[in-house]
């Protein structure tokens, strides 16, 4: 999310009075954490800000040097195909509130912090579903990197998120080159967090509306476009053709190429039917 991967609710209101990470003052480009050595586990501070628990505190390491080195070389890997800088990317614990770190956030500063519960819950339908959510949050950084990205906005965060589900699906199929048997149940994971709170401000929109929109962004990865070019490409068809009550444009705009067009239409009927939910989430992760 481009605030809140999974909706936060804090059992204590935080003061104003906690002092802020002492690494976070640190330029960017100093952080050296791209590999951990065996054993390390770096507290960094005891108060991480207002998302999260009043006792949740940042680290480099997450459950072991496996996973967290996994995860920094993703964090390359997805920065070069967005196009956009390297995050500061740590992992929130909290020993006391667990539930707390349920939570990934993408901040603007160039900062991804991924919650620990959040993680562990992802890892249990596999090594790609982590890697997927911080592909969702990458997508956030696009949209902080680039002027006019997202190019749609609403009255809610559901444009945000939408967009940013489909940059997850664009970079599982294309960066991380998995199969759609791989990648199926992670994303049905992910979008099973949506939410039916249409009018709440930070709606992300509802699960059959995100397994559309990286089904969408899955399909998009057959082409290498940039990431500005993938927003245009992914409104175009997701608010002309996925969301109910879209109707077809009576001209294709120069913007879109024929062959992207004819590729994707050959796909809408799909996108609709997951869109609306005839598509059960049972059969979306046993889709081709």
């Amino acid at each position: 999310m481009k605030k809140v991967f999974l909706v936060v609710i804090l059992s204590v209101l935080i003061g104003l009075n906690f002092t802020s990470c002492k690494k976070e003052t640190e330029s960017l480009a100093n952080d050296q954490s791209t590999l951990v050595e065996d054993g390390k586990f770096e507290k960094e501070c005891s108060y991480v800000d207002r998302y999260w628990g009043v006792n949740a505190y940042l680290n480099t390491h997450i459950i072991n040097n496996t996973q967290t080195n996994l995860m920094y070389s993703q964090s390359t890997r997805i920065s070069n195909t967005f196009g956009v800088p390297k995050v500061r990317l740590r992992f929130v614990h909290d020993r006391t509130s667990r539930q707390s770190t349920n939570n990934a956030i993408s901040y603007s500063n160039r900062k991804i912090y991924f919650g620990e519960t959040l993680y562990r819950n992802a890892l249990r339908y596999g090594q790609i579903v982590p890697v997927m959510v911080l592909a969702h949050e990458y997508g956030h950084q696009v949209q902080y990197h680039f002027p006019g990205v997202p190019s749609v906005h609403e009255n809610t965060a559901r444009a945000q998120e939408l967009e940013a589900d489909g940059y997850a699906g664009y970079y599982m199929r294309r960066g991380y080159g998995a199969s759609w048997n791989q990648a199926g149940p992670g994303f049905n994971f992910a979008h099973s967090i949506g939410d039916n709170q249409t009018s709440n401000p930070r709606h992300h929109g509802t699960p059959p509306q995100r397994r559309s929109a990286t089904r969408l962004g899955w399909y998009l990865a057959a082409y290498n476009l940039s990431a500005t070019s993938f927003d245009r490409y992914f409104f175009y068809y997701y608010n002309r053709y996925v969301l109910p009550g879209a109707l077809r444009p009576t001209a294709r705009p120069a913007y879109i190429s024929e062959e992207i067009d004819n590729f994707i239409l050959s796909k809408v009927e799909e996108l609709r039917k997951i869109n609306s939910g005839e598509i059960t989430a049972e059969e979306f992760e046993n889709l081709n």
